[in-house]
């Protein structure tokens, strides 16, 4: 069936806002990566390390971007969503326990990094731009700091204003950035085409041979140049793999490894480009527009990883992973676009730290790489168990793709485990600390579950004792939310322990986040009718998808059950937890917890509840 014009139209708008979003971080590795790589060395920069160092960079690009993610990876699609969240909730159906536990562990850690990455990226990105200014002039060195700062600014102020309209802005200047770094790169090709000999994979081997053990510290800012790869992966939700697969083929990746090898042909014939190989790309009087462009691209190339996280916390709050936070969502047609305020301001102050305290692109450099191979190495292990119990891959397979895969992503993480010292423990802390927030919050959740489930107050035993003692019933309808569906609701048993009394229509309301990004409109809603006009409503939603209280009794009329919000009392219960002397929860842990549930977003608010129709009851709950 052949396209129409405006569906061709609307795949090249797609495709463009594709690029803007989800490359804009891996587009930007051109700025720093040879520089880092030749900043590493000791020795001369000679044909043979030259010739070593982009041989290394395509097959890593090559085997990596190309291969492992975009042939591979992308293949593990949630119901069209991807990211690590998505990944581990694809893989852990079905598993045992103890396997499952293994998995929410390891993938709470991936996504733990992929938050240490988002703090670094735009940092680092920003920084190398506005390091260009040196190039034109060495008396712009101190502003470089100022101007990175106020640009960092800018961009975390615009992020409310959604990923479909910046796309739609981005989007065209990244195309005319890629389409500059591949001519860029061509023309110093031209000029020096034996270059193109370091595709042959011998020079990376004869790199490792004659550089001993610095080619490890170099091997390391090698990785700078798959920067972004995860990227590609946690926006599929925003784009969908059909137009990622297409823009990295047809136009990012050629560009890319154009750009790579026209600066190696540039340091082949020019001494004195070392400092800074891709600005000097440019003839003198282009050098100066090329900053302001370049700068342009890594306020782009923040974005990939900036929707990446944003998109990360929505499906981390709906799966119970992390409190609950205000969440905006940007766009009517797309419902994976949103924006996190509280993610957003916090990565601006980490950012604005980093730029403040190391100051280079170079020395940022070090902390960069072990958040990136880290997570590469999460997502090839979760990846691979995937293929070995969902889709049935024979262990021949298994082991010769994913064990080529896992040999280089180890390798990548090993060699920077060296730059520890020098940053390397700044996405470790970061990463730590989202792990406590995350693990300690679903652990806490999990032990007020089974403190609700262990006291036996079901909603069948309270049915029966409504009818054997019926209880007074006052007009009006009334709405107990209920994170347990079998369960009696908190508020039900506090309010009817104080008042003695039930209104006329009784509904047990719970909203259910299953393990799929989206739930089918015929599966959503469940209404049982319990008799003593009790009902009860359980609403099912997929991790992307947003509760809307309004929304659902809108869909109960077509079931037979008649509730307006707008003259209907909501029963909600607050808790309160507080410490206790059993042994489930470490103190930290325990204090942790209770700090989180304290400063969660209220369940008015997130489940869209008339303000004026609310009654919140609180219960102080033992851990």
């Amino acid at each position: 069936m052949s396209l129409t014009q405006a569906d061709r139209e609307s795949n090249n708008t797609f495709l463009v806002g594709a690029i803007g979003v989800v490359f804009g971080d891996i587009g930007t590795s051109p700025l720093y990566t040879i520089k880092d790589c030749l900043a590493q060395s000791p020795y001369s920069h000679n044909y043979s390390m030259i010739m070593g160092i982009l041989s290394l960079i395509f097959w890593s690009v090559t085997l990596v971007v190309s291969l492992k993610y975009i042939c591979f990876v992308l293949r593990a699609d949630n119901n069209g969503e991807g990211g690590t969240l998505s990944l581990l909730s694809l893989s852990m159906r079905g598993g045992t326990p103890k396997v499952k536990k293994c998995l929410f562990a390891v993938g709470m850690i991936g996504a733990a990094l992929f938050y240490g990455d988002a703090v670094i990226t735009p940092a680092i990105s920003v920084l190398s731009a506005v390091e260009g200014l040196t190039v034109v002039s060495p008396n712009f060195g101190d502003y470089v700091v100022p101007f990175a700062l106020v640009i960092l600014v800018i961009l975390f102020m615009i992020q409310d204003k959604g990923t479909e309209a910046i796309g739609r802005l981005f989007g065209p200047a990244m195309v005319v950035w890629f389409l500059i770094l591949g001519l860029l790169g061509l023309y110093h090709i031209i000029q020096k085409p034996d270059i193109l000999y370091a595709l042959n994979p011998i020079y990376g081997y004869y790199f490792f041979i004659e550089h001993g053990v610095y080619s490890l510290a170099i091997l390391g800012s090698v990785v700078l140049a798959i920067t972004g790869a995860e990227a590609l992966y946690t926006d599929l939700g925003h784009f969908g793999k059909t137009v990622i697969r297409r823009a990295w083929l047809f136009i990012v990746f050629p560009c890319l490894i154009l750009n790579y090898f026209g600066q190696g042909a540039l340091l082949l014939h020019h001494t004195g480009a070392e400092s800074n190989p891709f600005f000097f790309l440019a003839p003198s009087w282009a050098t100066l527009p090329l900053v302001i462009i370049a700068t342009i691209a890594t306020v782009i190339a923040s974005q990939a990883v900036i929707s990446g996280i944003f998109s990360m916390t929505w499906q981390a709050v709906q799966l119970g992973y992390l409190p609950r936070l205000v969440v905006n969502h940007t766009s009517r047609q797309t419902i994976g676009q949103v924006f996190v305020p509280t993610m957003n301001w916090s990565l601006l102050i980490m950012a604005l730290i980093l730029v403040s305290t190391f100051k280079s692109s170079t020395k940022l450099a070090a902390a960069y790489g072990m958040a990136v191979t880290g997570i590469m190495v999460i997502t090839t292990l979760m990846t691979a168990y995937l293929a070995a119990t969902r889709w049935k891959w024979p262990r021949w397979k298994l082991v010769s793709i994913f064990g080529l895969f896992l040999t280089i992503d180890i390798s990548f993480f090993t060699v920077n485990l060296m730059k520890l010292p020098e940053g390397g423990w700044i996405p470790i802390i970061i990463g730590m600390t989202l792990w406590a927030v995350m693990t300690t919050w679903k652990e806490g959740r999990d032990i007020l579950s089974n403190q609700i489930h262990q006291s036996g107050k079901t909603l069948d035993n309270f049915v029966k004792a409504l009818r054997a003692n019926p209880p007074i019933r006052v007009p009006g309808n009334a709405v107990y939310m209920s994170s347990t569906p079998d369960s009696e609701p908190t508020s039900l048993t506090i309010n009817f322990r104080h008042n003695k009394v039930l209104h006329e229509k009784v509904v047990i309301l719970s909203v259910i986040t299953r393990d799929v990004p989206r739930v089918h409109y015929t599966e959503k809603l469940y209404v049982n009718d319990m008799g003593c006009n009790v009902y009860q409503v359980i609403y099912f939603i997929g991790f992307i998808e947003t509760p809307n209280v309004t929304s659902i009794f809108d869909r109960c009329d077509h079931l037979g059950l008649q509730i307006d919000p707008q003259e209907t009392t909501f029963f909600m219960s607050r808790g309160i937890p507080i410490a206790s002397t059993s042994a489930h929860m470490s103190p930290w842990r325990e204090r942790l917890f209770i700090w989180l549930a304290k400063n969660a977003l209220n369940a008015t608010e997130f489940y869209k509840i008339p303000h004026k129709r609310v009654v919140e009851l609180g219960i102080r709950l033992k851990l």
